[in-house]
C-alpha cells in the first residue's frame, strides 16, 4: 500500500464509529430529560427552579471539567481517559434511574457530567489522531460525529416520550446502560493503544499532527487553583441566574452570586496567566479564528439548549400535550440535523469553514425568529418550518466550527483546544438554560409564552452576533495539514 494513502490509524471508521457512542450518549442526556421534567416535577416534588438544577447539574458539570479531562487526556492519554468516561457515566445513569428525590438526582446528573467532560474532549482527541493527516477527510468525518451527537440532541425528545409513555421517566436514563456498554467493548477492541497509533502514522504525519517528531515531551499538569476558580465563577453565575427571578435581584444570594461569579472569574484570568501548566491557555485566544469560533459555539447553544427547555414547558404546559406527543412535536428537530450535519462535511471541503458558519447562522436565526409569533393558538403546523430550519442551520454550522477550531491549532494541542470549545459550548447551554428558564418561569401559560417570545427575540440577536463572528473566522485549513499534503505530494512526485 502506498504510504502516502495510509491511515493514522489501523481502522479509522471503527474508531469514528466508537468515539461517536460517546458522543451520542452526552450529548442524548442534555435534551432527552427535558421532556420528562413535568413528570419529574411531580413524581419528586420539584418547582421549575429545582427541574431547572436537574438539567444544569450536568451541563455545568460537563462544563467545568472538560479542560482538566483535556489535558488529564494529554497526560494518560485519551483512550484510557475515554474508556474511564464511559464506565462513569454509566454508574451515574444507574443512579439517576434510581434516585429517590430531587437531590439525589440532580447529584447523580452531576456525576454523569463528570463521566461525559471525561469522554468528550477526549473522544476528538481520538478523532483527530485518525483523521488529522488529511483536512477534507477530518472535515467529513468530524461531520459525522457532530451528526452522531446532533441527532442524539434532536432525537432526546423523542426518544424520552417514547421511554416515558412505555416505562416511566426512569428509564430515560436507564437506557445509557447498554449504549455505554457497547461503547466500552467497542474501545476496548478498536480503539489503538497510543503505540499501535504512532506505528501505523507516516513521520511526515507524526510531524504535523504531533508538533513535532519529539516523543519525550512532558505531559501537562492539573491546574487545580485554575479548577476550582473555573467551578466557583461558573456554578454561582448559573445559580444566580436561576435564582433571579423567584427571589429577586436584591435577595442576598442572587446578588451575591452574581457577585462571587464576577470575582472568582477575575481571580481566574489573573491565575491563568501565571501558573505554569493553566488550565485554560490563554494562548489560544490569540488566534482569531480560535476565539471568534468558540464565541460562535457559545450563542450557538446558549440559544438551542434554553429554547430546547421552554419549549418542553410550552408544549406540556400551555398545549398540554403529553410526554409521548410533546416528543413527537420535536421530531421535525431530528430529520433537519441529520440532512445538514452530513452536508456540512462536504460544503467544508469544498468552500471551507467561513460559509457554512454564516449561512448555519442565517438559518437557524430565521427559525428562531419564526417562533417568536407562535402563542397559545398556535397549530401545531406552525412549528414545522422553524422547528426544521433551526436544526438545518446548527447542523450546518457546528462541524464547520469545529473543524475551524482543530485546524487553527496545533495537532498536539487538539485534546485542549477541542475541551476549550465544548467547556464554552457546555458553558453557554447551562447559562441559556438558566436565563430562558427564568424568562418562561411562571405556572401561567400566558407568562410561559411572554418567556418564549423574550427568548426567541434574544436568540436571533445572539445569531446575529455568530453570524458576525463567522466573518472573523480564517476560511483555509491550518498550515500543518498544508505541511503534509505538499509533502505527500512530493513523495508521490518522486515516485
Amino acid at each position: 500500500m502506498n504510504s502516502s494513502t495510509r491511515p493514522l490509524s489501523p481502522a479509522p471508521g471503527r474508531v469514528l464509529a466508537t468515539v461517536s457512542v460517546g458522543f451520542v450518549v452526552t450529548q442524548l442526556d442534555v435534551t432527552i430529560v427535558n421532556i420528562a421534567l413535568p413528570r419529574i416535577g411531580a413524581d419528586l416534588q420539584a418547582n421549575v427552579a429545582g427541574l431547572q438544577w436537574v438539567v444544569d447539574a450536568y451541563t455545568l458539570a460537563f462544563a467545568v471539567l472538560m479542560l482538566s479531562a483535556g489535558a488529564l487526556g494529554d497526560r494518560f492519554g485519551a483512550r484510557r481517559m475515554y474508556a474511564a468516561g464511559i464506565v462513569l457515566f454509566a454508574l451515574a445513569s444507574l443512579a439517576c434511574g434510581l434516585a429517590l428525590d430531587a437531590t439525589m438526582l440532580v447529584g447523580a446528573r452531576a456525576l454523569q457530567g463528570i463521566g461525559a467532560a471525561a469522554m468528550l474532549p477526549n473522544s476528538l482527541a481520538l478523532l483527530n489522531q485518525s483523521y488529522g493527516h488529511d483536512p477534507r477527510l477530518r472535515a467529513r468525518a468530524v461531520g459525522l460525529w457532530t451528526a452522531s451527537g446532533a441527532i442524539s440532541i434532536a432525537a432526546g425528545p423523542v426518544a424520552g416520550g417514547l421511554l416515558i409513555a412505555a416505562f416511566g421517566w426512569r428509564s430515560i436514563f436507564l437506557v445509557n446502560l447498554p449504549i455505554c456498554a457497547a461503547g466500552l467493548l467497542a474501545t476496548l477492541r478498536w480503539i489503538p493503544r497510543p503505540q499501535a497509533t504512532r506505528a501505523a502514522t507516516p513521520p511526515e504525519a507524526r510531524t504535523a499532527v504531533g508538533g513535532s517528531a519529539n516523543t519525550n515531551a512532558a505531559p501537562r499538569g492539573i491546574d487545580l487553583g485554575g479548577q476550582c476558580l473555573a467551578i466557583v465563577a461558573l456554578t454561582a453565575f448559573v445559580a444566580a441566574v436561576i435564582e433571579w427571578r423567584p427571589l429577586g435581584l436584591a435577595h442576598p444570594i442572587v446578588a451575591g452570586g452574581f457577585v462571587l461569579a464576577l470575582v472568582a472569574a477575575g481571580v481566574f484570568v489573573f491565575v491563568e496567566r501565571r501558573v505554569a501548566n493553566p488550565m485554560l491557555p490563554l494562548s489560544l485566544f490569540g488566534k482569531r479564528t480560535f476565539s471568534a469560533a468558540v464565541l460562535f459555539g457559545i450563542c450557538v447553544n446558549f440559544t438551542y439548549y434554553g429554547m430546547v427547555f421552554v419549549l418542553s414547558l410550552y408544549l406540556q404546559r400551555v398545549r398540554a400535550y403529553t410526554p409521548l406527543q410533546a416528543g413527537l412535536a420535536f421530531l421535525p428537530l431530528t430529520g433537519g440535523f441529520l440532512i445538514s450535519n452530513v452536508a456540512s462535511g462536504w460544503v467544508v471541503g469544498r468552500f471551507g469553514v467561513r460559509v457554512p458558519m454564516i449561512l448555519g447562522a442565517i438559518t437557524a436565526g430565521l427559525g428562531y425568529g419564526l417562533l417568536h409569533f407562535v402563542d397559545a393558538a398556535t397549530p401545531l403546523a406552525g412549528l414545522l418550518v422553524p422547528f426544521l430550519l433551526i436544526p438545518s442551520g446548527m447542523g450546518l454550522a457546528v462541524p464547520a466550527m469545529t473543524t475551524a477550531v482543530l485546524a487553527s491549532t496545533e495537532a498536539k494541542r487538539a485534546g485542549t483546544a477541542s475541551a476549550v470549545l465544548n467547556t464554552a459550548r457546555q458553558a453557554g447551554g447551562a447559562v441559556g438554560v438558566a436565563a430562558f428558564g427564568a424568562l418562561a418561569g411562571g405556572a401561567a401559560a400566558t407568562q410561559i409564552v411572554l418567556g418564549m417570545q423574550m427568548a426567541t427575540a434574544l436568540s436571533v440577536a445572539l445569531l446575529a452576533l455568530g453570524g458576525i463572528l463567522a466573518c472573523l473566522v480564517h476560511p483555509e485549513p491550518h498550515v500543518a495539514a498544508q505541511t503534509v499534503r505538499e509533502a505527500r505530494t512530493r513523495r508521490m512526485s518522486e515516485g
